[in-house]
């Protein structure tokens, strides 16, 4: 079947729409690289095909589903030949000429099997592992009966995220994290890759995790280095530079935010849509409860000045459940304007324990709660009283319980 198509200069061009299997058979016929033997050997063959495809995709008993294993049969050669031989009609006949039809069927299912386990985008939690197996059938189904044109650009859209994840595995490599690691850390590629390009600018040998990467962005807002800086790996395999380049290039977009210290990293890259995902950091959620365990430990002892007395926790506390600035220690005259004020206001035990909540080390806090709860209920009657008006009974209390100079 042809077509005449006429541009604007009223050149006449042919346009043949011809699967290419038959354009090469006919092309081989024409040309005396295939005779008639080998024709009705094909034709043999085709037939034999045709009910392996039909059985393999649904019955070969049905004649619609013989009529579709036809047009499979011939579009997967057509595939395979286009393919291999570049669209060369000569190759293409020779190809024809030396091997068996059923070997090019297959060579073109082997095609798009590859094509469908290929990694469809660059996130690896979205990729499947393993080879082609029975629940890829029906992709397969779908993609035998799909144009060259089609392929080509599955294809190459597929040989992009290939590139992206294998960048992605050698640069993590480089900083000791396996490829199961990555397969189950289940970040995007490009985001292993961004980190690895700012990791680039420091001495750093390991991929962070989150208080790691933390500090890169900290180090990097003091420094304010020229996104210029930024530069692909001098060993990376030439066939992985021009994956890092495109990556490298939306790095230097975000920049300016990447060095402006108005923003904290933890809401730049936790809690701004563009931003999430973008980077990556290795998921350590022990080391992040160590850090915090150890941030909150390092402010209580600035609190405290080192101590965990029993005084010193309720001295804090009582001020707390007071409504007042906490402290530890405190003098005469504000262990009176203290009672005055429970006594005008009231006491709010569960404001203490709120506090020790936030506060204190997490290995203490049920000890102090204990100690404040008991503290409470044999003091607050004291301490509210008003048949005390001369605050001695109170303060003799806050004297043997608290700090009290």
């Amino acid at each position: 079947m042809t077509r005449i198509d006429t541009d604007a200069a009223h050149a006449v061009s042919l346009f043949d729409d011809r699967p290419f299997f038959e354009k090469a058979l006919v092309y081989g016929l024409q040309h005396g690289l295939i005779d008639t033997a080998k024709r009705e050997s094909m034709a043999q063959e085709a037939a034999k095909g045709m009910v392996q495809i039909a059985r393999y995709f649904g019955s070969e008993y049905l004649r619609p589903e013989l009529e579709k294993a036809r047009e499979r049969i011939v579009n997967l050669v057509s595939l395979h030949l286009q393919q291999a031989s570049a669209g060369d009609l000569r190759v293409a006949a020779e190809l024809l000429r030396d091997h068996s039809l059923l070997s090019r069927s297959k060579a073109g299912s082997d095609m798009l099997k590859a094509l469908i386990v290929m990694p469809q985008n660059t996130h690896f939690g979205m990729n499947e592992r393993g080879g082609f197996s029975d629940r890829h059938i029906p992709q397969l189904a779908r993609w035998s009966l799909a144009s060259f044109a089609d392929y080509q650009v599955e294809l190459a859209a597929r040989q992009h995220a290939v590139q992206a994840v294998q960048t992605a595995l050698w640069l993590a490599d480089q900083y000791g994290v396996a490829a199961d690691e990555l397969q189950d850390a289940e970040p995007d590629a490009e985001a292993v890759i961004r980190t690895a390009l700012l990791l680039s600018l420091t001495r750093r040998k390991e991929l962070p995790d989150w208080l790691g990467f933390e500090k890169l962005i900290t180090a990097l807002r003091l420094k304010q280095p020229a996104a210029a800086l930024l530069k692909c790996p001098k060993d990376l395999p030439p066939d992985l530079q021009p994956v890092v380049e495109t990556v490298r290039l939306s790095v230097v977009n975000d920049w300016p935010k990447l060095l402006d210290k108005r923003i904290s990293p933890r809401k730049l890259f936790d809690q701004t849509p563009a931003f999430m995902g973008r980077y990556f950091w290795i998921e350590d959620a022990l080391s992040e409860v160590s850090q915090h365990d150890h941030q909150r430990s390092a402010a209580w002892d600035k609190l405290t000045q080192g101590h965990s007395d029993d005084g010193t926790v309720l001295t804090l506390c009582l001020c707390v459940a007071a409504s007042s600035a906490p402290k530890t220690l405190l003098s005469e005259a504000t262990a009176k304007t203290l009672v005055r004020k429970i006594r005008k206001q009231g006491l709010t035990p569960a404001l203490a324990v709120d506090y020790l909540a936030r506060h204190a080390p997490e290995q203490h806090q049920d000890d102090f709660v204990a100690l404040w709860n008991d503290f409470v209920a044999e003091s607050q009657t004291t301490l509210c009283s008003d048949h005390d008006p001369q605050l001695r009974d109170a303060l003799a209390l806050l004297r043997r319980e608290c700090n009290v100079s």
